[in-house]
């Protein structure tokens, strides 16, 4: 994976060094060495690249994932005397049943990604955290709040940078929904996907224009 030149099919491909459970991963997606995916949904085309570890989130069409990603992290117990895991894994030290409420709180704060999302080399995002279609996320940033569409952001914790595209060109690429294209279609498209902009894209096909 890491050179880019293997040929990719339509059932997901993961290296034999990745740990995936409980997890639906989607039509040409592609899960790197030595990743661990837990309870997470992975759509078409999104790939993740080696070395990341991805809990209870839910990842859009076409995102792009480079290493070293953790999406979802465990947080420990700040209000409590200890924030040691023995409070909640106490099972594991013979002291006691485990914490399920502890548990539940995680898997229901779960990570959205929208579509084509990327996530530079070493970026973590907290849970919780909802990032929209077209975003990006600087490498080894700290995502803490939500990411609008269309947007840029980087740094600890992540803030700001610009949006990509004006307004009206966002908005078009909401309408046109590309990632929702037919293989036959981007096929076609293939060439004014590598050659426009993304205005000369959105006045091209927008369907409001």
């Amino acid at each position: 994976m890491e050179g880019g030149t293997q040929r990719l099919q339509e059932e997901p491909t993961a290296h034999p060094s990745a740990l995936i459970r409980g997890c639906r991963l989607g039509a040409w997606t592609q899960v790197g060495a030595r990743c661990r995916l837990e309870n997470t949904i992975l759509d078409d085309y999104s790939y993740v690249m080696e070395d990341c570890q991805i809990d209870y989130a839910r990842i859009g069409k076409f995102c792009s994932i480079a290493a070293a990603c953790r999406i979802n992290p465990g947080n420990h117990p700040l209000p409590r005397a200890a924030l040691h895991h023995f409070t909640y894994r106490s099972a594991q030290f013979g002291l006691g049943s485990d914490d399920d409420d502890f548990f539940r709180w995680r898997s229901a704060h779960f990570v959205q990604l929208g579509h084509d999302v990327w996530l530079g080399h070493g970026a973590v995002i907290l849970p919780a955290v909802h990032i929209g279609t077209g975003a990006v996320v600087g490498a080894g940033a700290v995502v803490t709040r939500d990411v609008a569409p269309f947007t840029i952001v980087a740094g600890v914790p992540a803030t700001l940078l610009r949006e990509r595209f004006p307004t009206s060109v966002q908005q078009g690429l909401l309408r046109i929904a590309w990632w929702d294209w037919s293989p036959h279609k981007l096929r076609q498209a293939l060439p004014d996907f590598q050659r426009l902009d993304a205005e000369s894209f959105v006045r091209k096909y927008d369907p409001e224009r």
